[in-house]
């Protein structure tokens, strides 16, 4: 088995035997790397600085002294402030922004021995579905269709670039974030798994702000026990973030194996769309079974508002996207053009150069809902609606211990055939918003590849700061499906 194979849990068990060193653990990633750049998931490459790190971790191998993660060579998505690394949103805007400070998340990690092998595209300032809208080109997924092995497939987005790293094994695990489904979609479409926490469980200080109540940090691996090991180190309280949670952190890793026998999990009726493939309705279908096998009972419940959350989500998410960017102006950081005229100038001309098409439509949408005369009518609506789809969610859950539902409406598809098609890209998120604008917790485990090639999965939702629940039954499914395909070598891998 290649070294970039292993499992995180495989790895740090190997590492501890001395049947690899840290270093080469790494290089091996690096080399990956290096022969798969044409799927452009690095915007910024740090190959010397994580061998610098794995180095310090195999002196801790050597003297006995290891930290949990010593030597794991991790992606991290490129909305995380990284010391002395590049830092850009994937805009023009940030293009060559380099922060002084290191995020809390990534400073967790990294003190808790992880390496950084780079810099991970993403949709610009995280708005987009398929990275295709990052100003350092689209990702492209690693997965390939059957039917038309020629056409390249979208990774999801936002976190398109983290998703296809962690599938093609161009690192053992990534960072992500998730406004209204950016890990938990992508991950879905390149059979991996995704954690989006609940809302403060991680801190975004040191994250770049898109909608600061809706986004919130998370974990990428190719299995439950991996994604769990890597929330540990993740998630915890911070001063410098006041909406992070002071709640204890459990060790997530002791929920996975443990049975399900008796745990309800809710069938929402409203999640069952008009023309939503069948090979989509299949796979719920086939998870449904699957968790009654493992012991659990299904119920059927209502989420009655989940019909007005793509409209709530878009009034929202565009509202605060256009006041944190606003920051953006050409005087304080990132770029400027000025040719000379006054200031007004040189505040349209920066913007309309360093954004691109989406990031300058969401500004317009949301700087709209804000304005005068439309507050009440978009803006307050939607935060009304908001707390009637939480209340959903809490009556549901008197009922039942999870939520079952498919991640996205459709496999992977065409790069380019959606772009143009705002209203089509957003439906995208018609499964995933809820639990942002919920503020809940939510995971998506891969299931299969489609008669087609392409990755399937299925989506858990559970309860406020009950990821532990999310990781048990997830592990379950995870164990039913026996997904073990590979993007480069077949279903058999």
């Amino acid at each position: 088995m290649s070294l970039t194979d292993l499992t995180i849990k495989g790895a740090l068990e190997g590492l501890k035997k001395k049947e690899f060193t840290a270093v080469e653990l790494n290089q091996a990633h690096i080399d990956a790397m290096a022969k798969h750049k044409d799927l452009n998931c690095y915007i910024t490459e740090t190959a010397g600085h994580a061998l610098t790190q794995a180095a310090e971790s195999d002196k801790r191998y050597a003297s006995g002294n290891t930290l949990k993660l010593d030597g794991i060579p991790l992606g991290i998505k490129d909305i995380y402030c990284t010391k002395g690394i590049r830092t850009t949103v994937a805009s023009r805007i940030l293009e060559n922004f380099v922060p002084t400070y290191e995020s809390t998340v990534t400073s967790q990690l990294f003190a808790a021995g992880a390496t950084c092998l780079g810099k991970l595209n993403l949709d610009e300032f995280a708005m987009g579905c398929s990275n295709e809208t990052s100003y350092f080109g689209n990702v492209i997924s690693p997965w390939k269709s059957k039917s038309e092995p020629n056409k390249q497939l979208v990774p999801g987005g936002s976190s398109g670039g983290s998703a296809a790293a962690v599938a093609a094994r161009l690192c053992m695990g990534a960072t992500g974030t998730d406004t209204g489904g950016s890990i938990r979609q992508p991950a879905a479409l390149t059979g991996i798994v995704g954690m989006k926490p609940t809302y403060g469980r991680c801190s975004r200080w040191g994250i770049v702000a898109f909608a600061s109540s809706l986004d919130q940090a998370g974990m990428f691996a190719r299995t439950v026990e991996d994604t769990a090991l890597l929330m540990n180190h993740a998630c915890g309280h911070d001063e410098k973030d006041s909406t992070s949670s002071p709640r204890e952190v459990p060790d997530f890793t002791q929920s996975v194996g443990q049975s399900i026998k008796g745990l309800k999990v809710g069938i929402p009726d409203e999640y069952r769309i008009d023309g939503l493939p069948e090979e989509i309705t299949a796979e719920w279908d086939k998870g449904i079974e699957w968790l009654k096998s493992e012991g659990a009972e299904i119920v059927r419940i209502s989420l009655p508002h989940t019909k007005y959350a793509l409209p709530t989500y878009y009034i929202i998410n565009p509202a605060e996207a256009s006041s944190n960017l606003a920051r953006y102006d050409g005087v304080r950081y990132g770029l400027r053009v000025d040719e000379g005229g006054n200031l007004n100038d040189m505040y349209e001309k920066t913007r309309a150069a360093g954004f691109g098409p989406e990031v300058r439509r969401r500004i317009m949408v949301g700087t709209y809902a804000l304005s005068a005369g439309y507050y009440d009518a978009y803006y307050v609506k939607a935060q009304k609606t908001r707390r009637l789809i939480l209340q959903d969610f809490e009556k549901a859950y008197e009922k039942c211990d999870f939520i079952l539902t498919p991640p996205a409406p459709s496999a992977a598809f065409g790069i380019g055939e959606q772009i143009d098609d705002p209203i089509q890209m957003y439906l995208n998120d018609v499964f995933t918003v809820t639990v942002n604008l919920a503020g809940l917790p939510g995971l998506t485990v891969p299931t299969s590849l489609n008669s087609d090639g392409r990755p399937l999965g299925l989506q858990l939702i559970g309860r406020s700061f009950d990821e532990e629940t999310l990781f048990r039954a997830g592990a379950a499914i995870e164990k039913c499906a026996n997904f073990k395909a590979h993007p480069f070598k077949g279903d058999a891998a």
